[in-house]
């Protein structure tokens, strides 16, 4: 159970923002998506080496400019 001290005076809006950037950190929905099917290790490897070569690339255009 997430826990959200609010300080007098403090508006709704910024413990709401304290409760969804708490809750966000711990990762729930996260992993409840990851659950919902399983994908082998080979694909998730797979996609992680895409990912790095994308940000790669992205980091030497930005080198060039």
């Amino acid at each position: 159970m997430l826990i959200i001290p609010v300080k007098d005076g403090e508006s709704i809006d910024r413990a709401l923002k304290k409760y969804k950037r708490k809750f966000d950190k711990t990762g729930v929905v996260r992993a409840l998506r990851s659950r919902q099917q399983f994908i082998k290790p080979s694909v998730t490897l797979r996609q992680s080496k895409l990912k790095a070569a994308y940000k790669q690339r992205l980091q030497s255009q930005e080198e060039q400019a």
